[in-house]
């Protein structure tokens, strides 16, 4: 039985996820196009080219000693050769302690992510991700504090 669109798409999508989890750089660069490529960060601007979007994970991976996902609320459609992943990352991480210690505090955040592939000869690749931050009940709270 062969693979359906629908699961190559999702085995790549979290391919890209394991890659972060794991601060594999070079398993998550192969998993993007090697064309004009684009990524928004969650509070970031809009990233493009290989270069740049690739400097901004090497980044991320630099200053995140742990973080793990949790992909919720899932959905793949494909047509011809794109394919769009919609999901909520729920995001486990911490960074460096300050003494240079254990881990830091651990953080978490919501995140509703849009990642768009396109297919290739070698297999789908990542073509854009865009990140989102959820505000939850707190803080649309601290928001209202402040005006």
């Amino acid at each position: 039985m062969s693979r359906t669109d629908i699961e190559a798409v999702e085995e790549v999508n979290t391919a890209f996820y394991e890659a972060m989890e794991a601060g594999d750089f070079d398993a998550l660069s192969a998993l993007w196009l090697e064309d004009e490529i684009s990524c928004v960060h969650p509070g970031w601007p809009v990233l493009s080219g290989r270069g740049e979007v690739l400097r901004s994970y090497a980044l991320i991976m630099s200053h995140t000693d742990y973080i793990q996902f949790f992909l919720t609320d899932t959905k793949v459609a494909v047509i011809d050769d794109t394919a769009l992943v919609t999901c909520t990352e729920n995001i486990l991480s911490g960074g460096p302690a300050e003494d240079g210690g254990e881990l830091g505090p651990l953080v978490g955040q919501l995140v509703v992510a849009t990642n768009v592939f396109r297919r290739t000869p070698g297999g789908w690749r990542l073509w854009s991700h865009h990140g989102s931050p959820v505000l939850t009940e707190s803080d649309e709270d601290d928001e209202d504090d402040a005006s």
